[in-house]
């Protein structure tokens, strides 16, 4: 499989160097989509903070990728839904050291969780 990054540079606003605009996949055989994974533990107990759920949330979402062999790596597109616009930044932090500094499609969404304990939800596609 492979993976092109695509960032025009005429017609639209510059991506941040957090995310790219586009991800186009070659060659992929399978295509994982991943509901919403929050920030719980293994008995469904939420993160006491915001930085606690955004570790839970990679560590199931790592759990939901080796299920399907797969890892971080085979992200090709993320959706952040944050319960405050003041979690993007700790948000994107903990994206890009997930990914390890890789660049993917990225969007945050501002929204009202189901659960009010609940912080922080993301939802990805894989390629492999």
């Amino acid at each position: 499989m492979e993976l092109e990054p695509r960032n025009p540079t005429e017609g639209v606003y510059a991506a941040t160097d957090d995310y790219v605009h586009a991800m186009e996949v070659r060659g992929a055989e399978r295509l994982l989509f991943v509901s919403g994974t929050m920030g719980l533990d293994p008995e469904g107990k939420p993160g006491a903070d915001l930085a606690a759920q955004l570790d839970l949330i990679w560590t199931n979402l790592r759990a939901i990728l080796a299920s399907a062999g797969m890892t971080v790596d085979n992200i090709v597109r993320l959706t952040s839904y944050l319960r405050d616009a003041a979690y993007a930044e700790a948000n994107a932090a903990a994206r890009v050291a997930a990914l390890g500094g890789r660049t993917v499609p990225t969007t945050a969404i501002v929204v009202q969780t189901l659960e009010s304990d609940w912080l922080v939800e993301l939802e990805i596609v894989a390629a492999g």
